[in-house]
């Protein structure tokens, strides 16, 4: 039996949407993506849950949730979805569900636990090259180093080129608690956080739903998941 994974949309007005990458990589892994809506009860939702995947979106969050003051640079907010995606990550982490933050989602899970931001990766990190690249988001953008002995260094060495896409302005800082930075950009920001005590939980900063074919070792952050959640 295929696992149900919760996958978090985004919306406008009054419509959600998902991009259908991300439902179509939880497939093409052998899991069954469920989008949820905001409005759902989330103990409901956990109940038939085997993992969970929270997406990005061009929004940012609040940097109040982890203690500063919002400062130039910082972008627009969606209160109602971050409130949301808090408290499925709660949920999901007191469970000890497969876990898969993605861009934005590895951000809000990083200061579920406790970590921060930096608020605007030009403004606040010195010598930082470009995040958000003008070519097409399936193709590359920048190399990356991995921690050894990591989760993420034994994919990347196992499936294609270690470098990937990019398209974001706010990056970890703090990392936070029971969590360990496992990949990097050449110019230091973070790229990825995993827990290394927990089944699977694993942030990227990155779209490895768009990198299936550019970098096949993207692949496996979803068959991984979907294997836990079985």
């Amino acid at each position: 039996m295929r696992p149900v994974i919760l996958v978090t949309p985004d919306y406008e007005e009054e419509r959600y949407f998902l991009k259908r990458a991300y439902a179509d990589a939880v497939a093409a892994a052998g899991g069954l993506p469920v989008v949820v809506p905001y409005a759902a009860d989330v103990e409901a939702l956990l109940g038939i849950a085997g993992g969970v995947v929270v997406t990005g979106g061009a929004f940012d969050i609040a940097p109040e949730s982890y203690g500063e003051a919002r400062r130039d640079g910082c972008g627009p907010q969606k209160d109602e979805r971050t409130r949301f995606e808090w408290a499925l990550l709660e949920g999901a982490l007191s469970r000890g569900l497969p876990l898969l933050g993605i861009c934005g989602g590895m951000q809000l899970l990083n200061v579920v636990r406790g970590g921060s931001l930096f608020q605007d990766i030009g403004a606040e990190i010195a010598g930082a090259g470009p995040h958000e690249q003008k070519t097409p988001r399936h193709e590359l953008a920048h190399p990356i180093r991995t921690a050894a002995g990591s989760r993420l260094a034994r994919l990347v060495a196992a499936g294609g080129p270690a470098a990937v896409n990019t398209t974001h302005h706010q990056a970890v800082k703090a990392v936070g608690q029971g969590l360990a930075a496992t990949v990097w950009a050449e110019d230091g920001v973070i790229e990825a956080i995993e827990d290394p005590a927990a089944r699977y939980l694993v942030g990227v900063q990155w779209h490895p739903e768009l990198l299936g074919e550019t970098a096949p070792w993207n692949r496996a952050l979803f068959a991984e998941l979907v294997d836990a959640a079985r």
